[in-house]
């Protein structure tokens, strides 16, 4: 994370803190798209006013999913038409408003949602102002506005409720990035971008990484022998440990041979024919038993960090005829979740700062590079385009822009 991007989200914070509005625009592989958010705990007529009359769009109130369980705010099911899957659940008013749809009154409803006391009984059901459930790992989970509002609550140490509007030209259309930093400018409010905030949060989860070793194992297999290495995240003792498959001793100056494998329990255990990954970590355990010395690490992130209920939820949509990419964003989920600050705080602690990494995704390379590991040489592992993972493989050249000349 760089120190611009650092002094810039504590200036916005700032900002939100005293009650400020900002604009975050999404991707542009998303909508491309852009919502004003303030913090919900800091809410006031006037910044209530400031959405509907110069954001123009629906305004919704995210939050995290205790709160909403706790005032019984269940999402409504919105159907497979729902591209980006946002989380609404029935509207509600408070019951000291009047009419319900003011800008003051809409101010109360949404004080009252951030009341970490509220219940049910609190409002009127339905109402004029919407509640959104946000997913839990914000916007390193899903890439939207709901939860891009929960992430910078929570950032700013406030109750974990946002409140947001879409931004709308005065011609009715939406506003383009262009669009969102000119209203930004006009407006004298900061503007970010989904991509920045997900930086940002990569380098503050960098900061609280608190990784240790827990067991160390004979593991014969038959692919060779090796050593089995255990990992926690003391942080999060309930998460799955990240595992390290070694071979041999790393030798001073010379970099070790690596693959960074992601959990994949159809390609993995089952040899599923849909993908290549069992196929690819059988030919990495192959290469380094041949080697001599190298290492897997084996990192608990099925479905490209999607988990495995979603990534079933996409296998069916790629039935129904979409693709890995088209069935990800259908969902509201990203693309490639994946993250490896784990794998490159277990290579510090290995004493480990240049490999040769077996991949065929160039992320890889810029993940580990940007967390401080040289990666002095890309090894391919292609291995081999069938008539099942074809598809497959060609989206994650064209659209993922994975290296692969096996596909055309």
């Amino acid at each position: 994370m760089s120190d611009q991007l650092n002094e810039k989200m504590t200036k916005i914070l700032d900002h939100m803190r005293a009650g400020g509005l900002i604009i975050v625009a999404d991707s542009p592989q998303r909508e491309s798209e852009g919502d004003m958010i303030g913090l919900a705990e800091k809410v006031t007529p006037e910044t209530v006013n400031m959405m509907i009359s110069k954001a123009r769009g629906l305004l919704c109130v995210p939050m995290s999913k205790d709160y909403a369980d706790r005032m019984q705010l269940a999402p409504i099911e919105t159907g497979s038409n729902d591209t980006f899957g946002t989380a609404f659940t029935l509207s509600v008013d408070a019951t000291e408003t009047t009419t319900g749809i003011s800008a003051f009154d809409r101010a109360k409803t949404i004080k009252k949602l951030a009341d970490p006391s509220s219940k049910w009984d609190d409002f009127y059901h339905p109402g004029h102002v919407f509640p959104l459930v946000a997913k839990e790992g914000g916007v390193l989970e899903r890439t939207g506005h709901t939860e891009a509002s929960l992430d910078l609550a929570r950032l700013a140490g406030v109750a974990p409720v946002g409140f947001i509007c879409e931004c709308i030209k005065k011609d009715g259309t939406m506003a383009r990035r262009k669009d969102l930093k000119a209203l930004a400018e006009g407006l004298g409010i900061p503007y970010l971008t989904i991509e920045e905030l997900i930086e940002y949060r990569k380098g503050q989860e960098n900061k609280d990484l608190d990784i240790e070793a827990f067991a160390q194992v004979d593991f014969p297999t038959k692919y060779g022998h090796f050593m089995l290495e255990g990992f926690r995240d003391k942080k999060h003792p309930d998460k799955e440990p990240t595992l390290l498959i070694s071979k041999g001793k790393v030798k001073p100056g010379e970099p070790l041979l690596l693959r960074l494998h992601s959990e994949c329990l159809t390609g993995d255990v089952f040899s599923s024919k849909r993908c290549d990954c069992g196929a690819q970590l059988a030919e990495a355990l192959t290469k380094i038993e041949a080697n001599g010395s190298g290492a897997v690490l084996y990192l608990r992130q099925e479905g490209r960090g999607i988990g495995l209920e979603n990534k079933l939820r996409a296998y069916q949509l790629q039935d129904e005829g979409m693709n890995t990419v088209e069935a990800n964003q259908h969902l509201g989920l990203p693309v490639d979740a994946r993250r490896y600050n784990i794998a490159a705080e277990i290579l510090r602690q290995k004493g480990i700062s240049e490999i040769e990494l077996m991949t065929n995704n160039p992320d890889k390379v810029d993940q580990l590079e940007g967390y401080g590991i040289k990666v002095v040489k890309r090894l391919p592992v292609e291995v081999g385009l069938t008539a099942e993972n074809k598809r497959y493989l060609t989206t994650k050249k064209h659209e993922m822009n994975h290296i692969l000349n096996e596909v055309d």
